[in-house]
């Protein structure tokens, strides 16, 4: 069993607290804390961090291809699982942000295209919309 997690909080400091709190699973993820944690006190509603929790028993199948702060990729046998989240409407340079990071999946999913391929995570955004980043997901989708 994997679960995928968005918008978790933690802060670098405190990531342990999944592997404690999760003694089945075994994680991988990031903080999106870090540079906020270094440049000021935390205060108010917090954001990010993705992590991909996978079941111990599958330990001897699993891979971590890549973990940045809105995006895991975990080869676990012969599943892709993408783990991702978009930033919100009025994040800036958020059209740029979202480019960089399906272009990432892109480049992973190339990489192992002998792989089946399971992407979730949040969003942001009705993909039913004009949106412009709905539209790039659209592309990248197709």
């Amino acid at each position: 069993m994997v679960h995928l997690v968005e918008e978790h909080w933690l802060t670098p400091a405190n990531m342990y607290k999944i592997d404690s709190h999760f003694v089945d699973y075994f994680s991988f993820g990031s903080s999106a804390m870090k540079k906020t944690v270094e440049s000021s006190m935390l205060y108010s509603r917090h954001f990010g961090g993705v992590i991909t929790l996978v079941n111990n028993s599958l330990r001897k199948v699993t891979k971590t291809l890549h973990s940045e702060d809105q995006l895991v990729i975990v080869r676990v046998a012969n599943y892709l699982l993408v783990n991702v989240y978009f930033p919100c409407v009025g994040t800036p340079d958020r059209v740029l942000i979202c480019e960089d990071i399906l272009a990432t999946i892109s480049s992973w999913c190339n990489s192992y295209s002998d792989c089946a391929i399971l992407m979730a995570g949040d969003l942001n955004i009705c993909l039913h919309s004009a949106d412009e980043v709905a539209q790039r997901i659209h592309v990248f989708l197709k």
